[in-house]
């Protein structure tokens, strides 16, 4: 069955009036002229065949036609208006919802946050940590920073950084166990440290250096973290693969070393997600921005160890 629907800018006007009863009221809340609004009341009433308002000197008054339809098209316009108002509320109001890794936003997000927090005071910033892929249909969130190669589907992306990582140590593990610090491969030989999520990233490492032989009869001690990983390599348990981009900390206070000083970009990265049909939020805006601007030094390859 085909419903038979009016014109829906008329019903809109149409809605206004009958609520407000007043031609002026109905034009000033809709921003047209009164003779616009007329038009409107005469094209709804030529569409339906009868009179919804009777024209008064002092006004107009709905007729008892009139009357039962605005019955059933006020409720109708604030079931569309409530449905309107909670489809974006997630998004739209409250604090700003961040997802990403626990590592990286323990050791490069969270140390940054203070800047837009001096920056932004009145956005509050909210985060929370996952591992799977996010689903802005699925998860409430408003953003998400995630580790691949950019291409998710039904997202925006931007590029953070890429990915680097090498071998780190703590100094005192670096020195018991490499002698001649010019020849750090006897570390190799030691425990290695391996973070579950990143499990690949030694043979990734071994592999491009060609020194994939000497930790052939290695102990691994693996740990269900990165973080987790690192810190047990600052207590000295072994040498772990570190992300230079997300250990600058532990390296300006002395607690982790570099002992190769071999880093190895990869193509992976850290990208910024945004859902891809949605209109952001001038919070999103914003946070997307200051984002940008704090990992350009990494991005540019021109990040410190500071």
């Amino acid at each position: 069955m085909v419903h038979r629907i009016p014109p829906l800018n008329p019903l809109r006007v149409f809605e206004v009036v009958a609520r407000t009863e007043n031609l002026t009221a109905a034009a000033q809340h809709l921003h047209v002229t009164q003779s616009a609004v007329s038009r409107q009341i005469g094209v709804l009433e030529s569409y339906l065949g009868v009179q919804l308002f009777r024209r008064e000197r002092h006004g107009v008054s709905l007729t008892r036609a009139g009357r039962s339809y605005a019955d059933h098209i006020l409720p109708a316009f604030e079931t569309i208006a409530d449905a309107t108002d909670s489809l974006p509320q997630g998004s739209r109001q409250g604090a700003l919802r961040v997802r990403t890794y626990t590592t990286f936003a323990a050791k490069w997000l969270i140390p940054k946050l203070g800047q837009f927090r001096a920056q932004h005071p009145n956005i509050e910033v909210r985060i929370s940590n996952g591992v799977p892929d996010v689903d802005f249909d699925r998860d409430p969130v408003d953003v998400a920073i995630q580790f691949g190669n950019g291409r998710w589907p039904h997202v925006q992306t931007d590029l953070l950084f890429h990915d680097e990582i090498e071998p780190v140590c703590s100094p005192a593990y670096f020195k018991s166990h490499a002698p001649n610090a010019r020849y750090p491969e006897s570390l190799l030989r030691q425990r290695l440290l391996v973070s579950h999520y990143r499990r690949t990233d030694w043979d990734v490492w071994l592999q491009a250096m060609d020194l994939g032989e000497p930790a052939q009869d290695s102990e691994h001690m693996t740990f269900g973290s990165t973080i987790l990983c690192w810190q047990a390599a600052v207590e000295g348990l072994g040498m772990a693969m570190g992300q230079t981009a997300l250990l600058a900390t532990e390296f300006a206070s002395g607690q982790l070393v570099r002992p190769f000083g071999r880093p190895l970009r990869r193509d992976p990265a850290y990208y910024l997600v945004r859902p891809e049909r949605q209109r952001e939020t001038r919070k999103v805006q914003v946070f997307r921005d200051w984002l940008l601007q704090a990992s350009e030094p990494t991005r540019q390859g021109t990040a410190g160890p500071a």
